[in-house]
């Protein structure tokens, strides 16, 4: 059996909280490696934390300015030689697209971090699929992710979506939520399946606990719908009937639906509510509008129909939940005749997207978020901000 074979079946047999211990033998036995550290990115996208067990006294280290935050940032390994003679390989921990976070690697001068990438490359792999499995026995690396303690609601929510991006041939997609740490009512969904993307993007009306409540019940009534092999409208239609079973209109939810045709390109969509829809292609921005529905759970017996719509190689589809395009201008931008409560979704969203064209869709949204709190100034969100990036690369065995 080769190392690799060896540190992968080395990790199955661990206990859930030893992954990094497991890691940081294998690496010390075979390299002769002495700093070994395993980071993991915050809910807010902002710092890297270290994995408790490793390095009790590790300070986080900024996603945007620090040796591994640029290997978080760029998804390629970056090496900072020591003055010992020595190095440090910072490497991004990945799993299907999702970034973890990182994991850094001390080497010895004799050392030759260029041709043991591939091997590092190969145990961050290793270790971001045992990760996922992980989570489920132990709180270790969904502790390692937090800045501050999260809201109920936030720790629910949380725990409802299905990662941060999901990459394949033809699609990545991207999802960011803020506030992070007090999440109200917003939500996404997304599952891609042999033939289909489907995404939701969903807003469950109120505040706290009855936010999250209502956004649970919403989003499990869609899987269900989904799993059931409804179509769209199928979805939509069993979804509504479950919120209003039980809230009997006092309560609703908000969610637009589109689910990819993967062969095609072909899109079906439900708009049911608030969250909106841009298209960037090539250097025109534009609002992509549809038939208002109403919102799940508003009446009984809501019939819902479908819209269809195609999407072109190099389409990036952005949407938004009222709370980043409501946002108003902040007191700093109230100089400007005329745009004293201007706000972000009426011409500086669509000015910015240009901006982030050669970013990846992961990243999309959090830089979108992080523009938004420029917008806003001081002032803070009065509501959830949802941004949900999608790149379109289009089938590998068609043209267009």
């Amino acid at each position: 059996m080769d190392r690799f074979a060896t540190l992968q079946q080395a990790l199955r047999s661990a206990p859930p909280h030893a992954l990094a211990r497991v890691v940081t033998e294998e690496l010390r036995g075979r390299y002769g490696a002495g700093r070994v550290e395993l980071r993991m990115v915050d809910y807010g996208m902002t710092s890297l934390q270290s994995v408790d067990g490793q390095t009790a006294d590790a300070e986080p280290v900024s996603v945007h300015d620090s040796p591994q935050g640029r290997a978080f940032g760029s998804q390629q390994p970056f090496t900072v030689q020591q003055p010992d003679g020595g190095a440090v390989v910072h490497l991004p921990v990945t799993l299907r697209g999702d970034r973890l976070g990182t994991l850094s690697v001390g080497l010895p001068s004799a050392a030759d971090p260029d041709g043991m990438l591939p091997a590092l490359q190969q145990v961050c792999e290793a270790l971001g699929h045992e990760i996922l499995v992980a989570e489920r026995d132990t709180d270790v690396f969904l502790l390692a992710r937090r800045v501050s303690r999260l809201t109920l609601a936030a720790e629910m929510q949380w725990q409802l979506l299905p990662g941060r991006t999901c990459v394949r041939d033809e699609f990545e997609v991207g999802a960011h939520l803020e506030p992070a740490y007090a999440i109200h009512g917003d939500s996404f969904d997304w599952e891609a399946s042999e033939r289909y993307l489907t995404l939701a993007v969903t807003n469950g009306m109120g505040e706290g606990i009855e936010a999250a409540l209502l956004t649970n019940l919403a989003t499990n009534a869609l899987r269900n719908a989904r799993r059931a092999g409804l179509d769209l409208a199928g979805q939509a239609t069993l979804a509504d009937q479950a919120v209003y079973a039980q809230y009997r209109g006092a309560a609703y939810v908000s969610v637009l639906l589109l689910r990819f045709e993967l062969s095609t390109g072909r899109v079906a969509v439900v708009d049911a509510g608030s969250p909106k829809m841009w298209r960037i292609r090539g250097r025109d921005v534009a609002a992509v509008p549809f038939d208002h529905q109403l919102p799940l759970g508003m009446f009984e017996d809501t019939v819902y129909v479908e819209e269809s719509f195609t999407v072109q190689s190099g389409d990036r589809l952005l949407i938004g939940s009222d709370g980043v395009y409501d946002t108003p201008l902040g007191p700093a931008g109230e100089a400007s005749p005329g745009r004293e409560r201007e706000k972000y979704g009426e011409r500086a969203l669509a000015r910015s997207l240009p901006g982030h064209r050669l970013l990846p869709a992961g990243l999309v949204p959090a830089a979108v978020l992080r523009e938004l709190a420029n917008y806003r100034g001081e002032a803070p969100l009065q509501d959830d901000a949802l941004v949900m990036c999608v790149d379109w690369h289009g089938s590998p065995t068609s043209p267009g």
